[in-house]
């Protein structure tokens, strides 16, 4: 409901803080399709998570913070797959995995 209501003015950045966190996946799927559609159609997203496989599925670029200090940022695949700074490693290593 509250991603409605800040749709209404037609804003050009969306600030989603944690939209995700507490869902049940199906929930959090549907909310995920409706952002990247909406990303699709020009709207810029700033999005923070702790939910790394979210980071994957919505985002462009990546900015991970330490202690309200950025230690690494790129592109989305770049950061994931190939970290330098070793506090996003231990990030991904500590990551829930699905399989």
């Amino acid at each position: 409901m509250a991603i409605a209501r800040a749709l209404v003015c037609e804003p050009k950045l969306l600030i989603c803080d944690e939209v995700t966190s507490a869902l049940d996946v199906s929930v959090q799927a549907s909310i995920l399709a409706l952002l990247r559609q909406l990303q699709d159609e020009g709207l810029t997203l700033l999005f923070v998570t702790h939910d790394l496989g979210v980071v994957r599925a919505i985002a462009d670029r990546v900015l991970v913070l330490k202690q309200g200090r950025v230690v690494e940022q790129g592109a989305v695949d770049a950061v994931l797959d190939r970290p330098e700074h070793i506090y996003t490693r231990t990030l991904l290593e500590n990551s829930p995995r699905l399989g």
